[in-house]
Formats: structure tokens, sequence, C-alpha cells
């Protein structure tokens, strides 16, 4: 699958220091002596921007290395795949060994004929297709993606850009790439102990005779590699090897990979997000400091020979707050889904922002939050269960079935779907059968029955004591303003916590979908602060003004405003896809349609929970 699964929701100063040496626990260097060999892997091809301020991804499905279609050097007894983790595998990665012959300080410069196969017309048509949507290839040399250096145009830093081109059709004429020129930086630490710090390739369309007998030669002007799509090409593919000394030391060779574009964009974003919570927590202590003083001045301007007291605003309802409101199993289901869904989150950034979560350890991210996904079932079923009792509710064991399997089957009916278009349209990113059935166990052999003792334990406490009463008899509802209505509200209130989360939530989905790498957890940390603090405030003040206009059904209300950001998460979604994707068949279009419906419900639950849960502690 694609990288949906890794950042499903939205984690802290640790992350600030992202262009400071680091090292990454639990990786250990690997020590190469001279003329051992190193082994080159190969990755699944995925689509990628070229870069430039027009260019749009074309596609959404990436392809084996060693699909048939490509006509790639296989190595001797063929291909090996190597074992990977369980989110390595739902990121789409598919690694195999290759026939490249690498060996410390050896063949420097020397050019090599690696093999040369026949492509036939209708594999050449679907080789030009696939470098007319951009793919890129993936290569993994000692744990380090291959990159093309590159310049950032607004920083002048130089970086490492994951991937290199399958071919290129600049004059609008697809050249397949055949030639690589492999640069391999590598530091000394101490005589005779080499470590890889770097892995450049130039990729290059070389035409011209392309037989094996010939001598390869890597020098000459030679046209490009075209493929007929009338007839059988013979391509000969060839590489050649430099190293080159670097004084990167092995704990900081991330740094080139892992660059942040802009930084001043993400400082910005946060500073005037800052100004928004700031503006916001003013407004509702002042509402909060104003409202205590009127009650105070009131109470002592009573009299005191009379028993009678005339209740005003918000007071009208105290006797009606904590009525039960409609479809309680339903509320109370989400918000335990939700709260299981903030405890993942938050304790798989806090373990990215002490840099457990390396990148050298691929699918670590996604690995670490399924399984904290799967043992955190308790907190959900054990939140459901006080929040259902507390909201009057009755029926117990039904509650407790749908919190610990509603959400999971609606997700896995959606991936299972997107997963069965991957498998028709021939995807190295669709998962295995081994690795659905692994899932399965995950979601319904542990967090199914952890989140039924949740339920359990919380049930055994019982529900909330209430400070008030509820009144034998409902009290009639006037007319409110429009503006306060469930939706509307959801809607004006969404627009602060997205307005101080877009910017980097541009990032993510270029992550996401780009498959650009994303290691800025600092600066997401602390947008998840601002957003969490803004959704609570937002919705607190609106909360606030319901209550006023003697309208007491909150619960749902709150619940809705702090999800509101989802829907303007989704509105911004169909605008990236409209400027930053280019997606010409029905396959890619469904997976970022239903990837994008998983992301915006993930954060309507995440967000609504925060919403109902500050209200409960702070309001009625």
């Amino acid at each position: 699958m694609r990288r949906f699964w890794l950042e499903s929701a939205f984690a802290a100063l640790l992350g600030l220091s992202y262009t400071d040496a680091f090292y990454l626990p639990g990786a250990a260097p690997h020590n190469y002596e001279a003329g051992e060999q190193v082994s080159l892997f190969v990755n699944a091809l995925t689509p990628m921007l070229l870069g430039k301020d027009d260019s749009k991804l074309k596609s959404l499905i990436n392809y084996d290395y060693y699909n048939p279609a490509f006509h790639f050097c296989q190595p001797e007894g063929g291909p090996n795949s190597q074992p990977e983790s369980l989110g390595s595998i739902l990121f789409g990665d598919r690694i195999f060994n290759s026939p490249y012959d690498i060996r410390i300080l050896e063949g420097n410069a020397t050019c090599r004929t690696l093999c040369t196969t026949e492509v036939p017309a209708d594999d050449a048509k679907f080789i030009n297709d696939r470098i007319r949507e951009d793919y890129a290839l993936n290569w993994l040399i000692d744990g380090l993606p291959a990159a093309e250096m590159k310049k950032d145009l607004k920083t002048g830093d130089i970086f490492f850009d994951i991937g290199f081109n399958l071919g290129n059709d600049d004059d609008e004429t697809p050249h397949l790439n055949n030639h690589y020129e492999i640069v391999l930086r590598y530091h000394e630490p101490s005589p005779g102990v080499f470590r890889i710090v770097g892995v450049l390739v130039w990729p290059s369309s070389r035409g011209g005779p392309q037989q094996s007998s010939d001598r390869p030669d890597c020098e000459s002007d030679v046209p490009p590699l075209l493929l007929s799509e009338t007839q059988s090409t013979s391509v000969r593919y060839t590489y050649r090897v430099t190293w080159n000394e670097s004084d990167t030391p092995w704990a900081t060779r991330w740094d080139n990979y892992l660059h942040i574009f802009d930084p001043r964009i993400h400082w910005f974003s946060l500073i005037n997000s800052l100004v928004i919570v700031v503006f916001l927590c003013v407004m509702v202590a002042m509402v909060l400091l104003r409202t205590v003083s009127r009650d105070i001045s009131r109470y002592n301007a009573i009299d005191l020979s009379e028993d009678v007291q005339e209740d005003w605003g918000w007071k009208l309802v105290h006797g009606e707050v904590f009525r039960t409101p409609q479809y309680p199993m339903l509320l109370a289901v989400m918000i335990g889904n939700g709260t299981q869904l903030c405890a993942m989150c938050g304790v798989t950034l806090v373990f990215a922002l002490l840099g457990f979560l390396s990148p050298s350890n691929r699918g670590s991210l996604a690995t670490v939050m399924m399984v904290c996904w799967s043992f955190f079932g308790g907190i959900g079923g054990y939140y459901s269960s006080r929040v259902y009792a507390s909201l009057g509710g009755k029926d117990r064991r039904k509650t407790a079935f749908f919190t610990a399997t509603v959400l999971p089957t609606l997700v896995f009916m959606i991936i299972f779907l997107l997963n069965a278009m991957l498998l028709i349209a021939g995807s190295s990113g669709a998962v295995p059968f081994s690795t659905m059935l692994l899932i399965v166990v995950l979601w319904f052999g542990i967090s199914a029955p952890l989140s039924s003792i949740g339920y359990y334990i919380g049930s055994k406490q019982g529900a909330v004591s209430h400070p008030v009463r509820v009144n034998q008899i409902p009290r009639q509802i006037p007319p409110i303003p429009r503006y306060l209505g469930p939706w509307s509200a959801a809607l004006l209130a969404g627009i602060l916590p997205f307005g101080a989360a877009f910017v980097e939530l541009y990032f993510v989905m270029s992550s996401l979908f780009a498959s650009r790498a994303y290691y800025a957890f600092g600066f997401l940390a602390l947008t998840t602060l601002v957003v969490g603090l803004t959704t609570a405030t937002v919705t607190i003040l609106f909360t606030y003004f319901t209550l006023c206009a003697e309208e007491y059904r909150w619960q749902w209300r709150a619940f809705l405003i702090g999800g509101g950001s989802a829907f303007w998460v989704l509105a911004y979604g169909l605008f990236y896809w409209a400027s930053r994707l280019s997606l010409d068949s029905f396959t890619s279009v469904a997976l970022y349609l239903g990837y994008l419906f998983l992301l915006c419900l993930f954060d309507f639950l995440i967000t609504g929970e925060s919403s109902f849960s500050t209200c409960r502690v702070s309001g009625p």
C-alpha cells in the first residue's frame, strides 16, 4: 500500500534541531574493508514529482523492479526477495537483490556492461508510458537510498532527492535511461575501515550499437535510446562506479536526505498559528472571567430575605445539559475510537521525536502505529464505557462490540477494495494475503479483546457523576441563530484549526502521495499542539454561545465542532488533487480518494474526541 499508513493523524522540542547532527538509535554502522562486496538492492518503481513548479504527479501505482515488462537485468539464479517489516510492506516496498558488482574502492571509474536484453514492442509501449508518467527507480546501498543531487532554488541548499528517473521525455519522445553513473561517498573513521555515507546516481540514455560484445564506452556522445513500439529493441545496460571520500561521519549521513523545503514557511505557519491560539485563549479567559464576575455581582446584589433567584442565559438550561443525547451508543463508539487514535498518534510521534524510528529502518513508523493501535484498544474500550454510562446508555454489550469492531471493519473493507484495484493493475503496492491476514489478527485478535477488557473495567467504575440533576420534563428549545446550527458551526469552527495546520498538511500529503521523505517531526509536533489548543478553545467558545442561546444539546455539537476541520481537510485534498495531481487512470483516482477519505475520517474522530473531552472537563 502507499504511505497513507505512515501518517494517518497529525506529536516537541527535540525535533527543532532538524538541521543539526543526530544519531539514530537502533541503527548500527557497517564497517567495510577494501575489496569487500557491497550489495545493491532494488526497490519498487514509484511515480515522482520532477521538482518543477508546474509539475504534477501522474500516477499512484507502484511497480515491481523485476516486473517482466521492464526487462531489467536479473542476478544469477533469479531475484531473491529481502525480508521486510510490516510497515515496509504497507509502504509498498518490494526489495530484491541485483546483479551489480560493487566492491569497496575497486573498479573506480571503469565502464561496465551489466547485461543486454530484448524489449518487445508491447513492453516498449508499457515502458514509454511509465517514462511519460515520470516513474523513478529506487535503489538501496547499505541502507541508504540512491538519490540525485539537487539544489533548493529558494534556500540554495544542496540536498539528495531520493530516486532517479526511469527515462525522460523532455522533447516529448521517451528516452530510456540505460546507463548509470554511480557515485559512492565513503568515510574512513580509522585506517582500513570504510563506511558508506552517500549514494548518488546520474542516469543517462545512450543509444547507438547495443551489442554486448562491444567494449562499453561511457564517454563519447551518442543519441538517446528510443524504444520502438513496432518491433523488438535491444537494450544494453551499463554502469560506472566512482568512489569519493567524504568528511561526513556515518552518524549524520542522513542529513543530506532529510531536507526541509523552505523552513521559513514552517516557521511562518507556526507563528501565525500561535497568534491565533493566543487570541482564542485570551478570548476564552475573558468570557469566563466576565461570566464569573457577573455571577458574583448578581449574587452580592441578591436580597437574602428572598428565596427566589432569577436565572438567565446558560443557567436556564443547567438542568438539561446532562440529558441523554440522541444516538448515545454511536457517540460513545466514535469517542472511544477517537481516544484510541489519539493515544496511538501521541506515542508514535514521541518515538519519532526521540529518533527511534530511524529512516534506515524502513517502515518502522507504520509498524509502530499499527502495534500501538492494536495494544491501545483497551484505552478506547475503557473511555467508551465511561462515556456511554455518563450519557445514560443501557445496552452496554452492543456498545462494547461496536467499539471493538466498527472502525477496524470499515477501514479493512476500504483497504481491501483498494488492494483489489492494485492487484488488478499489477501494482507492487498490493499487500500480500499473508500481510492482510496479519493485520486482521492484530485488529481482531489483539485490539478487539483488549477493547472488551477495557470496556469491562470501565463499566465496573460506572458513569462519571454529574454535578446537577436532570429535569424530568425537557425544556423547550427556542430558535437559535443559523451560525450556531450543528453543521454551520462545524464549518465555521473548523476554519481556525485547519488554518493552523494547512501548511504542514501540504508537506504531509506530498510525503504520502508523492513519495517525498518527511522528517520534520519537530514542526509536526508543534503544529499538532497548536491544532489541539485551537480546537479546544474554539469548541469551548461555540459551546458556550450555544448554551447561552438555551440550546442544551451540546454533546453532538461539541463533537461536530471539533471535527469540523476534517471537512476543510477534505476540501484541501480535492484542491491538492486539482493543483498537484494529474491522474488519468481510474485506479489512481480511486486510490487517492480512498486514502483521502480515511485521512479525513481519522482527523474527524481525533479532533471530535478531543473537543468533546475538553467540553466535559471545562464546560457543563
